[in-house]
């Protein structure tokens, strides 16, 4: 409050009139709009909302909630006021600059009132006139001098509160002050208009470590220098580019991908005892150097197309006709430094499973030797890959025009499975498996066939007395 003494007119009495500052409100209707939350969103759905209309709110305060296609994001309050309206209704799509809703916004008008009137400017500050200052009635006599108050009108608050009108930020800055507890009014906003970014937090934070430990002696970190790492071309083999050409011809083909369990089991212990007495091989010419389980799936394999010849069969999609081959010449793929390699074992229907595994080894040493000649890659009608022999259960082969099928063969595992005894009580025991995978051309070929053919595998290998007794 401030006291000014005036001379009467009509005398030497003093008349005071008292001046005092006021703030008036002024209510001002402000929207809020969505911000822009980054990574080029346009638009958010409303989750929930924290306000209702009538609500009065503070700087800060939870509005809503929105979901982007990436984030879910708390959107809070710029302003102290008093919910007016609620652009958008729960589950709604809000875009992104847009109202939100609209507040109801008190600002403070600087008032200084005297002797009825407003005083326009806060600066001119009346001050008394002490050469004409006489005695007041029953007052004390006035001192010599009196010390002029303040011109400006701010207070170390309203300057508070006006940086922190300032600092404004974006609901993903927000967030990052949220989970690291920091106030906004404490960083200095590099942005526009005291806008608050990501970099000034982290130089906030610097700022505040550096501080904190003043006397830590660390050494200053090395940047470590990494070579940039460059594209380089990489031309195609003659193999690769043979490849490119037959696999691009098969994507025009419907593939029907069919796979099961195979209990290899009994074969397992056949082939382990065949492998353990070496004069069992004096018996042909070809010596492989170990039975494994490709030659018995390839001999399966030729007898179940006896019962089911279309699936060893070439496809004239011009015709369109279907050719049955005679001939069972199963395509091998192997796995070679200068590529995958497809040999064929011509005529497996005549074959008995030691002389295949004998043609299988040869072909392969030469594959990966890359001594094979044109003759070893013609003629096949029905491929199978052994990608077990590296690892894998489940497959997806890609057939290979004109013909209208391929087998892909996982790896053997031991398995734990449940097996009734004589007296039917389920136990534990160990189990050889592997998985078949099957690709067919859907246009000639149905999956209940393809099934069959399966099955009668399945039936051959896992039966390996059977197996032995219907060898042709």
């Amino acid at each position: 409050m401030r006291l000014q003494y005036k001379k009467a007119a009509t005398g030497s009495r003093y008349q005071n009139s008292q001046f005092f500052h006021c703030s008036a409100r002024r209510n001002v209707i402000k929207p809020l709009l969505l911000a822009d939350i980054g990574e080029g969103i346009t638009e958010c759905q409303i989750v929930e909302w924290f306000v209702q209309p009538g609500d009065r709110v503070e700087e800060f305060d939870k509005l809503c909630e929105v979901q982007s296609d990436k984030a879910s994001v708390e959107i809070t309050s710029r302003y102290d006021g008093i919910i007016k309206e609620l652009h958008y209704s729960k589950d709604d799509m809000a875009a992104v600059g847009k109202p939100l809703l609209e507040i109801d916004v008190e600002e403070d008008e600087l008032v200084v009132a005297g002797e009825g009137s407003v005083e326009g400017k806060a600066q001119e500050s009346p001050k008394i006139d002490v050469s004409e200052t006489t005695e007041l009635q029953g007052s004390p006599v006035l001192e010599d001098s009196i010390e002029e108050l303040p011109d400006t009108l701010s207070t170390p608050s309203n300057s508070q509160s006006l940086q922190k009108r300032n600092n404004t930020a974006t609901p993903a800055v927000r967030h990052l002050l949220n989970k690291l507890n920091l106030d906004i009014a404490d960083i200095k906003g590099s942005g526009k208009g005291g806008r608050v970014s990501k970099e000034d937090i982290d130089r906030h934070v610097l700022s505040t470590a550096s501080i904190s430990t003043p006397f830590k002696n660390e050494p200053t970190p090395v940047a470590v220098v990494v070579a940039k790492a460059e594209d380089r071309m990489s031309r195609f083999t003659s193999i690769q580019t043979q490849m490119f050409k037959t696999m691009t011809r098969s994507a025009t083909i419907p593939h029907f991908l069919y796979t099961h369990t195979v209990d290899l089991t009994a074969l397992s212990l056949a082939k382990t005892r065949y492998n353990s007495s070496p004069t069992n091989f004096k018996m042909i010419d070809t010596l492989p150097s170990k039975l494994t389980a490709l030659p018995f799936i390839m001999k399966a394999l030729s007898q179940a197309f006896a019962k089911f010849p279309a699936l060893n069969a070439y496809l004239d999609s011009e015709s369109p006709q279907l050719i049955i081959k005679g001939a069972h010449n199963f395509g091998i793929a192997v796995d070679t430094p200068q590529g995958l390699l497809v040999p064929v074992v011509k005529e497996v229907q005549t074959h008995s499973i030691i002389s295949l595994a004998g043609e299988i080894g040869r072909l392969s040493k030469l594959a990966k030797a890359g001594k094979l000649t044109p003759d070893d890659f013609n003629g096949a009608t029905f491929i199978v890959s052994n990608i077990g022999s590296i690892g894998g259960g489940v497959v997806a082969p890609v057939i290979v025009a004109p013909m209208v099928g391929i087998l892909g063969v996982g790896k053997v595992r031991d398995v734990p499975v449940f097996k009734k005894d004589e007296h039917g009580v389920k136990k534990l025991v160990g189990r050889d498996e592997l998985i078949l995978s099957w690709s067919a051309d859907h246009r000639v070929l149905d999956g209940a066939t393809v099934a069959r053919c399966a099955e009668e595998v399945r039936t051959l290998l896992e039966d390996i007395d059977v197996f032995s007794m219907v060898l042709r």
